[in-house]
């Protein structure tokens, strides 16, 4: 769901970088992935989970390009903290869905799969609900800091370097999500 964030215990400012994402490339991903959505899914009806906030525009878009499959939404947030007490990083759900997802095809979709702690934790949640089929999507796979054994079913981008994403939904400190392209994010300390 979210990238590490960089420490903000050092003073400086926050730039935008290159464009890593062009909005047309985006917008061909999710019609891709959309694609290979409908041809698996072939008419069963899916409940699209979106991780809030990040999924929300990845979510908006890829609905749309589905066009009339049939769907439900509902959305769940979630909350990724560092090492806990015993080492572990830890998930806890702030926002539970508003249906049951029994007997749904249910697809989660995220903006980010980077370290894998919220997509692990979400695939399990929804699995011991007794969901019909549980599959993931995400718009993003950044695995250079993978942690946990888990892949996305679908993936829109996948991303060549470790570098902080902002852009079409990914913030930093809730900044930059309504950009329409994906971008780094650099930081400058003062000398």
């Amino acid at each position: 769901m979210r990238q590490p964030t960089k420490s903000s215990s050092t003073a400086g400012t926050t730039e935008l970088g290159p464009v890593v994402f062009e909005a047309a490339e985006i917008a061909a991903a999710v019609s891709r992935v959309a694609e290979e959505i409908r041809s698996d899914f072939r008419g069963e009806r899916i409940l699209m989970v979106g991780v809030l906030k990040g999924a929300l525009l990845f979510l908006s878009d890829l609905m749309r390009e589905l066009a009339d499959h049939p769907l439900t939404i509902d959305f769940v947030v979630v909350s990724s903290y560092g090492s806990n007490a015993h080492g572990r990083n830890g998930v806890r759900l702030l926002k539970d869905l508003d249906q049951s997802p029994d007997v749904e095809h249910v697809l989660l979709v995220e903006d980010i799969v980077d370290e894998g702690f919220t997509l692990s934790y979400l695939l399990n949640n929804m699995r011991s609900r007794k969901a019909a089929s549980v599959r993931s999507c995400a718009l993003i796979d950044k695995p250079f800091r993978r942690a946990v054994d888990v892949k996305a079913d679908y993936v829109g981008l996948h991303a060549a370097s470790d570098d902080f994403l902002v852009g079409y939904g990914l913030d930093f400190q809730e900044r930059f999500r309504n950009l329409p392209h994906i971008r780094q994010l650099q930081s400058r300390v003062p000398t």
